[in-house]
């Protein structure tokens, strides 16, 4: 028998991973609901309080948004089908200068940020430039970066958040090439951490071919001036930063978010982008509500409910210190990961939780690694001080028994992690 592609080995036991936890009732599930408020789930008839949800702020639900969506809806369709390249809404000119307000740089709105990633890429890069990847830089990012070797460009990897090997690598590819890329998340999103700005930006002063291109999806809205995200709440915009971010996650809508550091390179990518030229437009209704969403950014409304939201992760924070809980990435990312190790324990834990009427996400392989298994639990500003507490209760009362079933412990919780207990 032929041997299998490490590839085709991969793809096996992910697929062996996703149908496990399927046949669990723990993935692929379905919502029940006629409506839904923001703050519980119906999946297999169980109500259940819902911690996976990415909308940070709670946005989705705002009816200003949905007010517009509706008018947008009336006023134009529910599709505008053409490509941009020809014509686009008129909706589109006005939800971009909202965000060029937000950002004071030139922005372009796309389909998602997927298709983002796709415009920009391949355009921005050229033959001569070299590209470093975080290790544990959002997929969408990676895959786009896939585009580039078929140009022979210089792809490499470097382990998670270690600025000490970038500026190792940085050194030895200068001489060899026009521009070095570094790529990377603002905010993580299995784990919630953050990529470390300050020292990106004294890189970038101490090495000129050096340019950032970041994911901020997760960051995007809960944090910065006027929720212009993560990466913008630490430093100001860098002429060598190409900022990328969404707007289906806080901002509370759909699409993805280009911005640069000049007119030129938007031109460029509205010019030559086969992603920008070639895909649908957005619907109207979408960007009806993009634009309610950015009118609320621009107002000091944005910043009552980021303190909202920090009022809701410091709470969660300190309970789970007081109960000794493997809090991986301790910070003030609405992204709680909770370690559990094995992956067996997980869906053990994911169970336990359902159970008790709790809906969370399960981090597991490949998303992250096989013994790095978590319990990722997004927080919201449709969740109350009570239900942050319920379910912190009972993880603490529920991942004893799960680890006893799995035959682990919690001392193998903090080695699989590299923790001090």
């Amino acid at each position: 028998m032929e041997e299998k592609s490490k590839h085709e080995q991969v793809q096996e036991i992910v697929n062996e991973v996703a149908t496990l936890a399927a046949n669990l009732g723990i993935v692929h599930n379905g919502t029940e609901d006629v409506s839904l408020d923001g703050r519980h789930i119906t999946i297999r008839g169980q109500k259940l309080l819902f911690f996976g949800s990415c909308g940070y702020l709670g946005l989705e639900h705002d009816p200003r948004l949905k007010a517009a969506a509706m008018e947008a809806t009336d006023k134009y369709g529910t599709q505008f089908s053409s490509s941009r390249a020809y014509v686009s809404s008129r909706y589109y000119q006005e939800a971009e200068d909202l965000m060029r307000q937000m950002f004071h740089r030139p922005s372009v709105i796309v389909q998602s940020l997927t298709v983002g990633h796709m415009s920009n890429i391949p355009v921005i890069v050229g033959d001569s430039d070299a590209v470093i990847m975080d290790a544990q830089v959002h997929d969408s990012v990676q895959t786009a970066v896939q585009l580039l070797k078929t140009r022979n460009i210089r792809v490499e990897l470097v382990r998670h958040n270690r600025i000490d090997m970038l500026e190792q690598r940085i050194r030895s590819l200068k001489d060899s090439y026009r521009k070095i890329w570094y790529m990377a998340d603002g905010v993580y999103s299995m784990q919630g951490d953050y990529t470390p700005v300050k020292e990106l930006y004294k890189l970038l002063d101490r090495h000129e071919q050096l340019h950032l291109y970041l994911d901020d999806i997760h960051g995007m809205s809960w944090a910065g001036p006027h929720g212009t995200g993560y990466v913008l709440s630490q430093e100001e915009y860098h002429n060598r930063l190409f900022l990328t971010t969404g707007l289906t996650k806080a901002f509370g809508v759909a699409g993805g978010l280009l911005v640069y550091p000049d007119e030129k390179h938007l031109q460029l990518i509205r010019n030559t982008s086969k992603a920008f030229i070639f895909s649908i437009q957005m619907p109207p209704m979408v960007l009806g509500a993009v634009i309610a969403s950015a009118k609320i950014h621009l107002t000091d409304e944005i910043y009552t409910m980021q303190n909202e939201l920090k009022t809701k992760i410091d709470y969660f924070n300190n309970k789970a210190k007081e109960l000794q809980l493997p809090l991986i990435n301790e910070n003030d990312s609405p992204i709680m990961f909770i370690g559990v190790g094995k992956p067996d324990t997980g869906y053990n834990m994911v169970r336990r939780l359902m159970n008790a009427g709790y809906f969370i996400n399960i981090s597991v392989f490949p998303s992250v690694s096989y013994n790095n298994t978590g319990l990722r639990i997004p927080l919201n500003n449709k969740l109350t001080i009570e239900d942050i507490d319920g379910i912190v209760n009972t993880i603490a009362e529920q991942l004893p028994l799960a680890l006893a079933d799995t035959n682990a412990s919690m001392s193998d919780i903090y080695k699989s992690f590299r923790l001090v207990a």
